[in-house]
């Protein structure tokens, strides 16, 4: 099936995303006004001292830096500081910004990931603060919700075939992301865009605490 057989829909406004709150934002690209100007930037912030930031900056056209904005650097890291594994539509070679429609979904997408981290360790529970940033999505997205069960595997495991579908969207160009169920949610919204140019509007907003048991209810406390 070609991508351009797919169904298509526009992302909604204030989709929400949580980042750690150990990765304090580093406003590098947020007052940086030519392109020339990047590379000193991100020799100067440190954002070289990940060997794979520079190949994977090289891996996005010129037209999709964003910089001189507010919070352009959280989109830039998205791409650029990505999860050794890759993430479900997207592989180690360049990341991407995902994002869902509501709070609770992203809630339990980061509650999943500490679970994992709880069954690699010795520990019962962990907690873990997390800064919600809200964006505005634009393009048209593949839209593959409630259908395509081979790509919302809950196994991680099993990413690669969602990450070579994720790959095929990118490489065509033509659509922003995808927007699929959440695993973790089932019957909401996530979405995943690949051109950094189409985060818009971004904006930090609440944070949170979240503590996630080895077992039960996850506790979510917004702080002050």
């Amino acid at each position: 099936m070609k991508i351009s057989d797919y169904d298509v829909v526009p992302a909604p406004a204030g989709t929400t995303r949580l980042i750690p709150s150990q990765f304090p934002p580093i406003p590098a690209f947020d007052t940086v006004t030519t392109h020339d100007d990047l590379a000193a930037v991100m020799d100067l912030e440190g954002w070289t001292n990940d060997r794979l930031v520079g190949p994977r900056m090289s891996r996005l056209p010129r037209t999709e830096w964003v910089y001189g904005s507010p919070n352009a650097s959280v989109v830039v890291a998205a791409f650029l500081h990505g999860s050794p594994g890759g993430l479900r539509f997207s592989d180690p070679s360049l990341g991407a910004w995902y994002g869902s429609t509501h709070l609770t979904s992203a809630v339990l997408e980061v509650a999943n990931g500490l679970r994992k981290e709880i069954a690699l360790s010795a520990l019962t529970q962990k907690s873990e603060s997390y800064r919600q940033y809200k964006a505005d999505l634009a393009g048209d997205y593949v839209d593959i919700f409630g259908a395509h069960p081979e790509y919302h595997d809950p196994d991680d495991a099993h990413y690669p075939v969602a990450q070579a579908f994720g790959q095929r969207v990118r490489a065509e160009g033509a659509r922003a992301g995808i927007r699929y169920e959440s695993v973790r949610h089932p019957g909401h919204e996530n979405w995943v865009c690949f051109r950094p140019s189409l985060v818009r509007s971004v904006m930090q907003a609440a944070h949170f605490k979240i503590e996630v048991p080895q077992t039960g209810r996850v506790v979510v406390r917004q702080l002050p």
